[in-house]
């Protein structure tokens, strides 16, 4: 009676973490922040090392879309089969899964560079008829038997986090539409307005010249916004998967500091690169973090005045590259602040004088989250503003 009365409270206190749970998830629409809050409560509520989510891809293979827990970093960019894996099967099968021993099982898929999993509990992940993916919580430090309340708990959070997840990318494709058609319309309605008065046939050459030019620019600026927003589309969706190379972040600092040099010299601003030479080397996509500079810096370089200083500087602390963009400009307002980060975002005064689409911001904390690392921005008026992101520190000693 007493251990009836002791699993009956343990389940109330699960169904009471739940509903807080769902109530939570169901409040975010934001796709990354929502599947690491549905791992991290996997791994909580079934007092496991680590859980994942495996997500459908449209060519059949499961692609880890979130994951906490030993190795994260490097599960976040594999995918696994749906052949010959276990949360293949689970897919396949639609039913849950428990593995005690996962090395013996021939359905394990192995993942190199990864702790190997010793215990698995894998339920499918069901949005009305169709399977979306596989919520996974897993055990790396030894065997574990799960129970028959963890399996109804992850089953419940499983069904949740499908709904949630399925809000999250109907809300982001509505968002995108509506954003994608505003921002657009205004490029387009200039060229189609002065293609209308080119075919005026009393414009001088001059004009004609003018108006030929500007069309060339605004076709540019069509072209920009729609390379950015799929960029900023994939990245949010998480269908882009950062490279897991060694990152060695002075380097690309120089090759960043190379790249926007000519257009500093230009704005008549200086131009300083600091970083110890000791500076370790992490895991990451170099490509990715060479953009992030270069948006941090371009920015920068936008919105200073001939005579200011910009700083691009590194160093370590906390077992975290810390990597930051200053300068000596005019600073932004403290309430402009919380909005940098916000697609569109341009500071009041300068939306004419400063040309860009408005999304490297955006980009730039997309793919610093996707690297498990944080961005942010201090500024103050009349001194200048600095950008900072960090990087974990990864021994590169497995990867390319």
């Amino acid at each position: 009676m007493e251990e009836s009365c002791k699993s009956l409270k343990e389940s109330i206190i699960t169904l009471e973490r739940l509903l807080h749970i769902s109530r939570h998830l169901n409040s975010t629409l934001e796709m990354r922040p929502l599947l690491q809050q549905i791992v991290e409560s996997a791994r909580d509520l079934t007092d496991a090392d680590g859980a994942s989510i495996l997500l459908m891809e449209v060519d059949d293979r499961l692609r880890f879309a979130a994951a906490c827990g030993p190795d994260a970093n490097l599960l976040e960019i594999a995918e696994v089969p749906l052949d010959n894996s276990l949360a293949g099967w689970v897919v396949r099968n639609r039913q849950m899964l428990i593995v005690e021993d996962v090395l013996s099982d021939p359905r394990h898929f192995v993942i190199k560079s990864v702790d190997p999993t010793q215990s698995l509990l894998a339920v499918p992940m069901l949005f009305g008829d169709q399977i979306i993916g596989v919520l996974e919580s897993v055990t790396t430090k030894t065997r574990h038997s799960f129970t028959p309340q963890d399996i109804e708990t992850l089953e419940t959070l499983s069904s949740v986090a499908a709904v949630a997840v399925q809000n999250a990318r109907l809300f982001e494709q509505s968002d995108w539409v509506a954003e994608v058609v505003h921002e657009i319309r205004t490029p387009l309605t200039a060229i189609l307005s002065y293609a209308d008065l080119l075919q005026r046939p009393d414009i001088s050459d001059a004009m004609r010249t003018e108006f030929v030019t500007i069309i060339q620019q605004e076709t540019q600026r069509v072209n920009a916004l729609a390379t950015q927003f799929l960029d900023l589309a994939r990245l949010e969706s998480g269908r882009i998967r950062m490279a897991q190379h060694r990152l060695c972040v002075g380097e690309i600092m120089n090759a960043a500091a190379n790249t926007i040099r000519p257009t500093i010299t230009n704005n008549r601003q200086n131009l300083r690169v600091e970083f110890p030479d000791d500076l370790p080397c992490t895991v990451g996509d170099d490509q990715r973090v060479h953009q992030v500079l270069l948006n941090l810096l371009s920015n920068a370089a936008k919105y200073s005045d001939p005579g200011d200083t910009i700083t691009l500087m590194a160093k370590v602390t906390n077992l975290e590259l810390l990597i930051s963009v200053a300068d000596t400009g005019p600073g932004i307002p403290a309430d402009q602040l919380p909005k940098l980060f916000h697609k569109f975002a341009r500071l009041p005064g300068k939306e004419h004088q400063v040309t860009g689409t408005g999304l490297g911001l955006v980009i730039s904390r997309q793919i610093v989250e996707a690297h498990n690392g944080k961005i942010w921005v201090e500024s103050e008026v009349g001194k200048g503003t600095t950008f900072y992101f960090s990087l974990p520190i990864i021994a590169p000693d497995n990867v390319r």
